[in-house]
């Protein structure tokens, strides 16, 4: 008898070093419907048993778990957590929705799991716990900044969408602004505009390159293009001159007294705070202004 208890010390302290350290334990560790839980099945790895069994014991001893000790996945939940949680991706092709132990239904499993491996395995559950509470806690206010974050971010995707749903509607958007990095919404904001004009397209822009030449091609046959820049450069010469080779004519003209940039789509002019070349590299905004082209050209 001595013997048999002696073997089973043994395979009980085998079994004990075979268990996943604690800092694995809190990366199963995730969040749903507010709670920081654990999936079925990872808990079965923990605790040596198949997950099947698990439930099994969980269902002999159902009082113990009541739903907010222990509750299964809707459909959408599990997708959720397959997207956010790589170690779980696998639950996809699960047959059955998997159930989820809040840390008061993880600490009821020792005793329905009647084993020695099973204590020193909460044990190292709690802990883990513990210290994921303490992780946020402690950078509470970290991810309450980035949330803050996220929502303006939320907020200013809304106010660009906004300015592509009505350029798609066929309104035209009367202010709004492009962040650094946004390099080919601006330049779709504007190639719309370009292709929007019936008659007529002015652009005052002391910064011209080849890039917006190759933009006011996107006009409509029979549409003028008309440039005004402050130094008509040899480069941009000689590129305006292979350029009418080729495409539709654009004229460009050199004026002094303008500093900011306008777009005159047919009668309707755009304040564009970057030149049409640097569009999306920095923060710059655009306004729809009350003014029509003719007063711009009366004051030239």
């Amino acid at each position: 008898m001595a013997k048999k208890k002696k073997t089973e010390v043994v395979e009980v302290v085998a079994k004990c070093d075979n268990i996943i350290p604690e800092s694995e334990i809190e990366n199963m560790i995730f969040s749903i419907r507010g709670n920081q839980v654990m999936v079925d099945r990872d808990l079965a790895k923990l605790y040596g048993v198949t997950t099947s069994r698990l439930n099994e014991q969980v269902k002999r001893n159902i009082a113990r778990f009541p739903q907010s000790f222990r509750f299964q996945l809707t459909e959408s939940e599990r997708d959720e957590v397959v997207a956010n949680c790589d170690n779980l991706r696998t639950l996809k092709f699960s047959p059955s929705l998997p159930y989820v132990f809040t840390e008061q239904g993880i600490a009821q499993l020792s005793s329905v799991l009647h084993s020695q491996i099973a204590i020193e395995v909460s044990v190292r559950i709690m802990n883990a716990f513990v210290a994921m509470r303490r992780f946020l806690v402690a950078n509470a206010a970290v991810f309450q900044r980035l949330v803050s974050l996220e929502h303006r971010q939320l907020e200013t995707d809304k106010r660009v969408d906004e300015v592509f749903r009505r350029l798609d509607s066929g309104i035209k958007a009367k202010q709004g602004i492009f962040f650094d990095g946004q390099i080919f919404d601006a330049y779709t904001f504007v190639s719309d505009l370009i292709r929007s004009a019936k008659k007529r397209i002015i652009l005052f822009d002391n910064y011209v390159d080849d890039s917006v030449l190759a933009m006011l091609d996107k006009r409509a046959d029979g549409v003028s293009a008309q440039i005004y820049t402050r130094t008509l450069t040899s480069q941009l010469t000689l590129d305006l001159q292979r350029h009418n080779a080729q495409y539709a004519p654009i004229a460009i003209n050199e004026f002094q007294n303008a500093h900011d940039r306008f777009l005159c789509i047919d009668d309707t002019v755009y304040h564009i705070g970057a030149s049409l070349k640097d569009l999306g590299k920095k923060w710059f905004a655009f306004s729809r202004m009350e003014i029509g082209t003719d007063v711009l050209l009366r004051k030239m």
